[in-house]
């Protein structure tokens, strides 16, 4: 299964945007990252290959620098709340990009991060926000979306269709594999953390950690 490469802009160079933009550039995607602590930048950019642009993302002139409209998607991830929905509306409204992400650092503040914002898809979890950027990138019903380092447990994500095993049922009414755990629902642009309660329908993204020898089992479970 192949990916071909995308433009994606990240807004903050803290340690979660660091940690997104080395993980997309493993994955050969094209990286720009905007950071306006200048100190920052001469500190952390040997950490990754990017290219990087000093300025304040909620800033015209800095987006315009970025080639913004040129980007695939777009990920919102300073942090702090405010400016990532300034972020993300100026990238959706002003340079049409075709996908934002944007970072939740306050769970009280969840509520704003919609569409009425220009956000697509909002998160809290580095590991999660990696993985929704990647799934807007990537091709195929499973979706290889992140290797950890241990080589041997991935990140999928599976889309719910019409008449899946799945839907209708909740979480732990599932016949899912033993190396296998659910950590996160997309519906309707939001994550939801599943508990065994949370119901399932069709179009929901299940995100799982699985092994790749019952990766073929949970396709089942959720999908054939």
């Amino acid at each position: 299964m192949t990916t071909k490469p995308f433009r994606i802009a990240i807004a903050g160079a803290g340690k979660v945007g660091r940690y997104v933009a080395g993980d997309l550039r493993k994955k050969g995607h094209e990286v720009v990252l905007i950071e306006q602590n200048k100190a920052k930048i001469a500190s952390v950019r040997h950490e990754v290959d990017a290219t990087w642009v000093e300025g304040d993302a909620c800033e015209l002139h800095t987006l315009d620098t970025c080639v913004l409209s040129s980007c695939d998607v777009m990920v919102a991830a300073t942090g702090d709340d405010e400016d990532n929905l300034v972020i993300s509306l100026l990238a959706k409204q002003e340079f049409a990009v075709p996908r934002v992400v944007a970072r939740v650092n306050y769970p009280h503040n969840q509520w704003l991060f919609n569409e009425t914002w220009g956000i697509d898809v909002s998160v809290s979890t580095p590991h999660l926000l990696t993985a929704l950027v990647e799934e807007a990138v990537a091709v195929g019903d499973v979706i290889q979306l992140l290797q950890l380092e241990q080589g041997k447990v991935a990140l999928v994500e599976i889309t719910l269709d019409v008449g899946s095993p799945a839907e209708g049922k909740t979480i732990s009414e599932l016949t899912l594999p033993p190396d296998c755990t659910i950590v996160a629902v997309v519906r309707e642009r939001h994550v939801i953390s599943p508990t065994p309660d949370t119901p399932l329908g069709a179009g929901d993204e299940v995100l799982a950690l699985v092994t790749a020898d019952a990766e073929a089992d949970l396709q089942r479970a959720l999908a054939d």
